[in-house]
């Protein structure tokens, strides 16, 4: 009875708490000018506690990136770059299964302007971001800043409080944002170091994994044996072993570091999150898995190899140098493909993590020869070069072909097209990795494969394994949630069946539906208009379930996945309620003649998803998401508070009964 007490206590605190306007983030403005011309946008946002929101930069397919909208731009003025931020947070999002870039305690943009149009006096900039703790918040801010009248005037125009603060006030608040800036700093960098050490961990394997193909695998023991034979003695064999090793690592990594310097942290982590990009990596992929397959040969032009060679007999460091850049470029057939992938695989996780990629990789092809330079008698252990070697190269193509679909599938999702769903993705997988398994078995042959008589009992051991990984993906087909490759396909709800087949959704539910409804989550039928559900509702007379929700909403998942999946909640949503689900963060624009500005809030409402988030503000004074109430066919609120994010299965449970049970009185 106590802890029935504390939970009922805990609920009404909540529910009232948020039946409000929520504002957790607070943001100043200020204008520099740097030129005659040329002026400094500044925005300083002051985050509550616990609440974040999301950078610029925050990979599609999770919460909603801050957009920063500059308006009236032609014929007034110019934008000199992009808007830059300070640093963000990176945290893995289990329910969207996507790293996420989120600010919290404070967050600093800034964009330099040309002004064009002597005549212009101000400029508009509309932010829109999402601020999350329990519940998410879809803002819109407006902000105007004055063109400064006179030279080396700085104006500090502010949404909500007085433009000009006295000296002690801004010397305060610049002291908690840089101490703010400085614990976020301390944070950030911990998990950067997480992200970097996979990074690193993966290009090591992937080294060893380019190790053993017929482009180096040989090279092994001729290098080796050439160092310790060529050299006076045994100690400078391995010095020169090792000094070859290290010029392998100083390639590579200065590699990564061109391709840092040449497009910059920054460019290459928005690249990464690109449609256009994704496209044409998948194409890129899909040219590398060929060339390992054997369709073709990916070579460098036989001059640089004959120019590098010539350089690499001159002897001492200079020579042993150019033999380990003649490697690099003999063995590029296979281990371009490789590299590759990796260089824009830690491009995505920006800031130096190419570098720290190519160091990776480097360092497990040069172990070996320093390590059997130290220790020759180990060479009369490794295997023989053969047939072997170009079934791991085989393997690398069909593991490269199944990545390939991944970035066509990011493509897909972000433009939201519906043309590569998780089902066709999984047949594809399912085909590629079944097709794989033939091939280890013997039962498919390529272009460079020798006669087989017989597999190894090591081939057939790593062709159980891709047989029934294979076997695993099939009840992904039928909604098996496939957490081993968690991340990899597109989420369940993006199926052409999104309940899956036989979990209680009815897969001719779409030629049923009532007009302008739509499948929800787990089959349950759902309105995306109020008038088209509140006139449904009065048709069939039962109370109607209003949630306002969002596309990008973290919490709104979790209800949907935790509470409305339980049996008795289901039932209730699909056959006692009319469910009306608001997304206010629909970005599909509205007619022209719909457009209007927010007699609440004076902002623009331009989107469907602006008209769903002003309704709430309006009508029920609220702005949080999930967000949800019961009403009567009339529209009237008939339950006694909101609910909101509160995964305690009895509870809303019981919300829902008492709101139903009030509208059959």
């Amino acid at each position: 009875m106590k802890n029935l007490f504390f939970t009922l206590l805990t609920f009404f605190v909540i529910t009232i708490t948020q039946a409000q306007i929520l504002d957790p983030v607070k943001w100043k403005t200020s204008i520099e000018q740097k030129s005659e011309t040329e002026f400094v946008l500044k925005f300083n946002a002051t985050i509550q506690k616990d609440w974040h929101f999301f950078s610029q930069f925050t990979p599609d397919g999770g919460s909603l990136p801050s957009v920063f909208i500059y308006e009236d731009t032609k014929g007034n003025y110019e934008l000199i770059g992009k808007t830059t931020e300070s640093k963000y947070k990176k945290v893995y999002s289990d329910i969207f299964e996507v790293d996420e870039y989120m600010f919290e305690g404070s967050a600093q943009f800034s964009q330099v302007v040309k002004v064009v149009n002597p005549a212009l006096k101000s400029i508009k900039v509309e932010v829109e971001y999402q601020a999350c703790l329990e519940q998410c918040i879809q803002q819109f801010k407006n902000f105007e800043f004055q063109l400064p009248v006179k030279e080396n005037v700085v104006v500090s125009p502010v949404e909500t409080v007085d433009s000009i603060a006295t000296s002690k006030h801004e010397l305060n608040e610049k002291i908690a944002a840089k101490e703010l800036k400085a614990e976020n700093e301390k944070v950030d960098k911990k998990d950067e170091k997480k992200g970097l050490w996979t990074i690193f961990i993966i290009a090591f394997f992937s080294g060893f994994a380019a190790l053993l193909t017929p482009c180096v695998f040989p090279m092994i023991p001729m290098t080796v044996s050439f160092f310790t034979k060529q050299s006076k003695d045994r100690a400078k064999g391995i010095r020169n072993a090792i000094i070859y090793g290290l010029s392998i690592i100083v390639i590579y990594v200065a590699l990564g570091t061109l391709i840092t310097y040449a497009f910059g942290a920054d460019s290459l982590n928005e690249l990464s999150t690109s449609v256009s990009f994704n496209v044409i990596f998948f194409g890129l992929l899909i040219f590398f898995a060929a060339s390992f397959l054997g369709a073709f040969e990916i070579v460098l032009p036989n001059s640089w190899a004959n120019k590098v060679d010539r350089q690499a007999d001159r002897g001492g460091i200079i020579g042993i140098f150019f033999m380990a850049l003649a490697l690099a470029v003999v063995s590029f057939s296979c281990t371009g493909p490789i590299v590759g992938t990796l260089i824009v695989e830690a491009a995505s996780k920006g800031g130096i993590a190419p570098i720290v990629g190519m160091l990776g990789f480097s360092s497990a092809i040069a172990l070996p020869f320093m390590l059997f330079a130290l220790f020759p008698g180990w060479m009369n252990s490794l295997p023989k070069s053969g047939g072997w070697l170009n079934t791991v190269k085989v393997s690398l193509g069909f593991l490269e072909l199944a990545f390939a679909f991944k970035f066509l599938s990011n493509a897909d999702l972000v433009l939201q097209l519906h043309w590569f769903e998780r089902e066709t993705f999984l047949a594809i997988w399912i085909a590629v990795f079944g097709a794989w398994a033939l091939y280890l078995f013997g039962k498919l042959s390529l272009p460079h494969d020798s006669p087989m008589v017989h597999i190894s009992v090591g081939r057939m051991f790593m062709g159980l394994f891709v047989l029934s990984f294979t076997i695993y993906l099939i009840p992904g087909l039928w909604g098996a949630p496939l957490k081993i490759i968690s991340g990899f396909p597109p989420p369940l709800n993006y199926s052409e069946s999104p309940t899956g087949i036989g979990s209680g959704g009815d897969l001719n539910d779409h030629q049923t539906l009532p007009k302008g409804a739509h499948t929800g989550p787990h089959g349950i039928i759902a309105f995306h208009d109020y008038e088209e559900g509140l006139a449904y509702a009065k048709q069939i007379n039962k109370p109607i379930l209003l949630d306002f929700t969002g596309y990008a909403c973290v919490n709104c998942r979790k209800m949907e996945d935790y509470v409305w999946s339980d049996k008795i909640i289901l039932s209730i949503l699909k056959n006692e309620v009319v469910l009306i689900s608001l997304y206010v963060d629909d970005k599909k624009e509205l007619a022209e003649n719909e457009k209007y500005v927010s007699k609440e809030t004076g902002k623009k409402i331009k989107t469907i998803g602006n008209k769903w988030s002003d309704f709430q503000i309006t009508k029920y004074k609220a702005n949080a998401q999930p967000y949800y109430l019961i009403l009567d066919t009339e529209g009237t609120t008939i339950s006694d508070e909101p609910a909101s994010y509160d995964p305690d299965i009895d509870l809303y449970e019981d919300w829902l009964r008492e709101g139903i049970s009030k509208f059959k009185k």
